[in-house]
């Protein structure tokens, strides 16, 4: 299958191109995080409501195998809900993830509340990044376009990320997935340390969000605070052909090779 997963009942069958720059048998952190937005968006709400804040814990490395989904509702109240997603392999828990969603309520706001402007080129002015500096099969089910510095580079850069392989079989890329994705990628955004020389893995990702995002392309303007003791910060304020809408922080373990 295209696909990266495919959902049999409670299972998530999942597909060679989730697998990642690491290991043939590791699926990239991206893919999970993308199923887990997919089965809380699903959890109906009592009124309409939209994703503000995910929070996204990897507890093992995710193997490319079935993966079982189990939800549940943390807090149900008329404004907020407040769910969980499990992802386990053979009966291990592998990722644990927090949803908050807002009661979605048109605001008459005063004026000037409006999205803070992006002053970068739009991913069609932004230079083109290939997705063969990687081996990933995830990776190359994506598209790049770089407003400032590049992919991995050394420094702060800024960069359009456009996911274009189907995440759930037969089912469309909701926004808040297209976010999430992205959002995998902070700690290649904004890079303080050599690839070469050292690994900064993600630990965890959350994304909070002011409003939801709109087209295809989100960006990320990567930020990075590396640590004396081992941890680290990657950073990046996620906008979209609008304007900015959300944050994105990811916790990194810093190792050298």
């Amino acid at each position: 299958m295209d696909a990266i997963f495919r959902i049999d009942g409670r299972c998530a069958i999942t597909s060679p191109n989730a697998a990642g720059p690491w290991s043939p048998d590791m699926q990239h952190g991206s893919a999970p995080s993308g199923l887990v937005t997919w089965a809380a968006e699903a959890i109906p709400t009592p009124v309409p409501m939209h994703v503000a804040r995910l929070t996204i814990d990897l507890m093992r490395p995710v193997p490319l195998a079935p993966l079982a989904i189990e939800t549940e509702v943390l807090r149900q109240g008329r404004k907020i809900q407040l769910c969980e997603v499990r992802l386990k392999a053979d009966d291990v828990l592998v990722v644990r993830a927090t949803v908050l969603k807002i009661r979605s309520e048109v605001q008459d706001l005063p004026p000037g509340i409006a999205d803070a402007p992006i002053d970068l080129p739009g991913p069609e002015q932004s230079r083109v990044e290939p997705a063969d500096f990687s081996s990933s099969p995830f990776v190359s089910g994506m598209s790049l376009r770089a407003a400032r510095g590049g992919f991995a580079h050394p420094g702060s850069s800024a960069i359009w990320y456009r996911v274009d392989r189907p995440l759930v079989e037969g089912v469309p890329i909701s926004q808040v997935m297209r976010a999430v994705v992205a959002s995998d990628f902070s700690n290649a955004t904004s890079v303080a340390l050599d690839f070469r020389h050292w690994t900064f893995l993600n630990a965890d990702l959350t994304i909070s969000l002011a409003r939801q995002p709109v087209g295809d392309w989100i960006l990320l303007d990567g930020d990075c605070c590396i640590g004396p003791d081992g941890a680290g910060l990657a950073m990046a304020r996620l906008g979209d052909q609008h304007g900015y809408f959300g944050r994105a922080v990811q916790s990194l373990v810093i190792e050298k090779r």
